[in-house]
């Protein structure tokens, strides 16, 4: 009874994939701070984000259609997949036009947008969230709790509550800003699957190149 009762907690929880389009509460808003993806993943895979000349910061991840308890993914959808001319014009905030593409099969699918849309949609949620200018003055690795780079955040965008964003950590560093907004990208409070803040006191976080 307990191992059903846990199966079905996780189904109700989980992505669903393959759920009708446009179908969805709001949406999760998330910048990855590029110098953790490229240490853990990027740097060995040779990725262009990655080139000491690219000085990316917080990159857009994507822009996730969530529900209040779980997401959807990989939706059908009658829109056209994106060009290459569109996911290329992404890389300015996206790091690479592979991003761009995969998120818009996995998440932007699930959106009711057509691509064009969807990335126009994106870039104006990127934007309308101001990035800590402290962050980029860095010069060398530091330490920090992750509730200090949750903060900045909340200062640099005032009017934001605690509830409406998280900081997210992986393998002892920071990964991920992750803001709450609603459909017309106004920001609300977080569903209590995401709201989960990194706890660690200690995480690493390196500086731009």
């Amino acid at each position: 009874m307990r191992v059903l009762l846990v199966l079905l907690l996780w189904a109700s929880t989980a992505l669903a994939d393959g759920e009708r389009a446009g179908k969805f509460d709001y949406y999760v808003l998330a910048l990855s701070w590029s110098p953790t993806w490229c240490a853990l993943e990027g740097d060995a895979r040779g990725s262009p984000q990655c080139d000491e000349a690219a000085d990316y910061g917080w990159v857009l991840h994507g822009l996730w259609p969530q529900y209040h308890r779980g997401w959807p993914a990989h939706c059908p959808t009658v829109e056209r997949p994106p060009t290459r001319t569109m996911t290329e014009a992404m890389t300015d905030i996206m790091g690479s036009s592979g991003l761009a593409w995969y998120q818009w099969k996995k998440h932007g699918s699930c959106s009711g947008l057509s691509a064009s849309a969807y990335y126009a949609l994106a870039r104006d949620a990127y934007e309308s969230l101001a990035r800590p200018d402290v962050f980029r003055k860095l010069k060398d690795p530091v330490k920090l709790p992750a509730s200090v780079v949750e903060q900045a955040f909340l200062k640099a965008n005032p009017g934001l509550e605690p509830d409406m964003l998280t900081i997210t950590c992986r393998a002892g560093r920071i990964q991920e800003a992750r803001l709450c907004l609603s459909k017309s990208l106004s920001p609300v409070p977080c569903g209590r699957d995401v709201v989960k803040d990194c706890q660690l006191d200690n995480a690493l976080f390196d500086p731009i190149n």
